[in-house]
This record gives structure tokens, C-alpha cells and sequence, in this order.
């Protein structure tokens, strides 16, 4: 059986067809796509399509279906010596100490503010929106920013820690429209550079610092899309933190991608291009690390969410490409289409989810009415 052949089974099983009509059908342009499909599996797929040896008119249509035909078939084929190497470090190593965090922030962070001006709209919030009633996306963002402070119960005065506060997005907008004081830490110098601007005569302190180095007790503490680059060698030590800087009748929320099934990895193309050193935590991962130190108050998966937030970032991203291709080249257009356009796949998949979690220290004796 040729390479070609092996990879046309594959895709039949998932409706695609090669060279096919259809707007995802893959369109082959150098027939050593299939070898390089097999031998280096979802890595050689994506790296593949950086090199243009193929192509599709819709990268998400094409990777949902892949998803959602993700059979014991398909896992055995794709899956290499490479894949494998890796994994087996993962498992081995903590991918996630203080140093190699910083990692992330200077390959993907550290990208361009620009960049993430003209892709994420107004509100400059990397993370999902909340569409329940959002027109587009900086509704959405408002409202996700919102449905945080309300499930937080913020009050006046309060005393908020947000790990990995990016750009300062939610520390303006807690500050500002809950009268609440802020910290941020975050381990981009992009980040803190605008942050410190974007909050200006506010009530909020944004610092350059790992979440292990944090001092001081807080009402609040929270996390936006900041659990994932955890690691799981460090969720337990992330949670314990949480729980020794957190006042006793204090509440924590934690905002993640979350996926199905237990991992220490995240795929190999996202992991070398995108997301170092990033994995996403399970339900089982989560409340492990959190088992003896918190009562789970509220769990709350809005993941379809998350498929709008990126088809919308990718056409601002789109939209927006001739004010930015001075600054990148086209192999940076492919990249960024390419992970843009499959994590909104994942998500409309139903393989990874968004979770909103909120966390107490010994559970509120009122109890705690949910947020929606």
C-alpha cells in the first residue's frame, strides 16, 4: 500500500477527498506530502502546509472534520517516533520550570502589540469571548470581562491578583467599572509595556513576574488563559499558591482551555510554533491538583464560544494583513491562519472545551448562586 494510499483512507474516513470540490478537500501540491504526512505525522501536516506543498479553501472546515473523525485508526497511523521522543520528555522533565515559562512569552507574546491591536478589537483581550448575547467580538469580550466580576462577586475596594493579566485588559476594566485595586503579573515584557500604559491612573499594579514569586493576600485571585502554560508537574504547586495568597473567605476563578482526555503534551506543530511548553489540564488534572485546598463552587464549559472568538480573530487577523505584511512574511500569514483557523476547529469539534471554574477555600455558607 503506497503512502498516498494510506492517506486517502484516512481522509475518506473523514469525508475528505484528495484534489477533491468541496471547501475542504485538500489540494495537493507536492506529492511528497504523503510520506511526510505519515513519517512525521500532525507536525509534517502543518509544516507542510507552511511550505504551500498543500492547500484548501477552508482550514477549519478541513480540521473539524479530521477531529471528529478521530479514530484508534487514524491515532495509530499519525502517530511517529518523533511524537513520541517528545512526549516521552514531557512525561520525564518539568517543561514548565521558571525559566523555560518565559519561553513563551518571547516566541508568541512578544510577537507585536500591533499584531494583537488590529486581530483581538478593542478590548485587546486574548482569550474567549462570551457570545450569549454578543453581536460580535468586543461585545463579547466586555461580556466575558463582566460574567467574571459578577462571578468574582467584586466589591469596592477589594483587593484583586490577576495571573497573567496580559495586556491589562481585565485589571482596567475591574478597576474601573467595579472600583476594585489590581495586581497583574505577567511574564511578557510586550505585555507589561502596554499594560502600565492601558491602566494609567489606576488603582493597578502590573509586574513582570512568574506566579510562583507572588507575595501578599488578595480577595480575588484569578487566572485568564493562563492555566494552560502551567504545566502538569505544576498544577498542584499552582493551586497551592492560589490557596496561601487567597484570604480565607475569598474567592478564585480559573479560566482555561480544557481538554477530554488527561495529557502532558499539546500537539507537536502548536507546541513548536505557537504555544511552547503549553498543555491543555483535564477535569480529572484539575480537580486533583485542587482536592484537600478548595470546594468547587461552579464549573461552567462555554467551548462553542471559543470557535466564534477565533473565526472572528482570524478575519480581523485577515482583514488587517496588508497593514501588517511589512512586519511578516507570508510564511508567518500560513502559520497564523493555520493555528487560528484549527483551534476554532477543536472547539467546534467538541475535543477541547473553555471552562470557567470558581474555587473557595472551605465553601461559602451562603452558598454560591451560579453566573450565566
Amino acid at each position: 500500500m503506497s503512502h498516498k494510499d494510506v492517506v486517502e483512507d484516512l481522509f475518506d474516513i473523514a469525508g475528505i477527498k484528495l484534489n477533491g470540490k468541496n471547501p475542504w478537500d485538500v489540494q495537493v501540491k507536492n506529492s511528497k506530502l504523503y510520506k511526510r504526512l505519515i513519517s512525521q505525522g500532525s507536525l509534517g501536516f502543518g509544516e507542510a502546509y507552511m511550505d504551500g506543498w498543500w492547500d484548501v479553501k477552508s482550514v477549519d472546515q478541513l480540521c473539524f472534520r479530521i477531529l471528529r473523525s478521530n479514530t484508534e485508526k487514524n491515532k495509530k497511523v499519525i502517530m511517529n517516533l518523533k511524537n513520541f521522543v517528545y512526549i516521552l520528555h514531557a512525561n520525564l522533565m518539568n517543561m514548565q520550570t521558571k525559566t523555560r515559562s518565559l519561553k513563551v512569552g518571547k516566541i508568541h507574546y512578544d510577537v507585536g502589540n500591533k499584531l494583537y491591536k488590529l486581530m483581538l478589537g478593542k478590548h485587546m483581550a486574548y482569550s474567549c469571548g462570551y457570545w450569549k448575547n454578543a453581536k460580535n467580538l468586543d461585545e463579547a469580550q466586555e461580556a466575558k470581562l463582566d460574567l467574571i466580576c459578577k462571578k468574582l462577586k467584586l466589591k469596592p475596594g477589594m483587593k484583586v491578583l490577576d495571573i497573567g493579566c496580559g495586556w491589562g485588559t481585565f485589571a482596567k476594566f475591574a478597576a474601573e467599572r467595579y472600583k476594585v485595586e489590581v495586581v497583574g503579573i505577567t511574564i511578557s515584557k510586550e505585555q507589561l509595556k502596554y499594560a502600565k500604559e492601558h491602566c494609567k491612573g489606576l488603582p493597578v499594579e502590573i509586574k513582570l513576574q512568574d506566579y510562583r514569586n507572588v507575595k501578599g493576600q488578595f480577595d480575588r485571585i484569578l487566572s485568564i488563559g493562563m492555566f494552560e502554560h502551567i504545566g502538569n508537574k505544576n498544577y498542584r504547586v499552582y493551586m497551592e499558591i492560589v490557596h496561601k495568597h487567597l484570604k480565607e473567605d475569598g474567592i478564585s476563578l480559573l479560566h482555561t482551555i480544557g481538554a477530554n482526555i488527561s495529557s502532558k503534551t499539546i500537539d507537536p506543530w502548536l507546541n513548536k510554533y505557537i504555544f511552547p511548553n503549553a498543555v491543555m489540564p483535564s477535569m480529572k488534572q484539575i480537580s486533583t491538583a485542587a482536592e484537600g485546598l478548595f470546594v468547587m463552587e461552579d464549573w461552567h464549559n462555554f467551548g462553542l464560544d471559543y470557535d466564534k472568538t477565533l473565526m472572528a480573530w482570524f478575519k480581523n487577523f485577515d482583514k488587517n494583513w496588508d497593514k501588517l505584511k511589512n512586519d511578516y512574511d507570508e510564511r508567518f500569514y500560513r502559520i497564523w491562519k493555520y493555528y487560528l483557523l484549527s483551534c476554532a476547529a477543536g472547539f467546534r469539534a467538541r475535543t477541547i472545551n473553555l471552562w470557567q471554574i470558581v474555587l473557595t477555600k472551605r465553601g461559602l455558607l451562603e452558598g454560591y448562586e451560579s453566573v450565566r
